[in-house]
């Protein structure tokens, strides 16, 4: 086991990785931020796991936060910051940006799952400056078909 900021960067590699072979868009992009909302809506309800969120909870959604700070690092630009000492590291760590702010995607991710969309991934990037697209699937509709 190596450090927390290692653990980070590891554990999104693998999330990427599984997350496109079960179908979602992985790729490391703003707009995959999406994905990561279907992913909870697919695999969650009531602030429980289901589906691929069934097993190993705990180190899924580490993971899933690990994979939203990298999307947001590789656009923004920053470092992860943990303390290998704190016995709760996976929880605590860190995304500080290089315009000072400082985030915890992991945290994010855990309310995502407890809470449920209210808490969205896409609309944390969107918040923090990142172009997600429009969310996929959504067609806008004339307004004179409203009714």
């Amino acid at each position: 086991m190596g450090t927390i900021v290692e653990d980070v960067a590891g554990a999104a590699e693998w999330v990427s990785e599984a997350l496109r072979s079960s179908g979602y868009a992985a790729d490391w992009g703003a707009a995959s931020l999406w994905e990561i909302d279907r992913f909870f809506d697919e695999n969650s309800r009531g602030g429980k796991g289901r589906g691929l969120l069934a097993d190993q909870v705990g180190s899924r959604v580490f993971a899933i936060g690990a994979y939203v700070g990298e999307v947001i690092r590789r656009a923004r630009g920053g470092e992860w910051v943990g303390d290998d000492a704190d016995p709760q590291a996976e929880i605590s760590v860190q995304l500080r940006l290089h315009d000072g702010t400082q985030l915890w995607p992991v945290q994010r991710a855990m309310k995502r799952l407890r809470n449920g969309a209210g808490d969205g991934i896409a609309a944390y990037g969107i918040a923090l400056g990142l172009d997600v697209g429009p969310r996929p699937g959504r067609k806008k509709r004339p307004w004179w078909k409203v009714w």
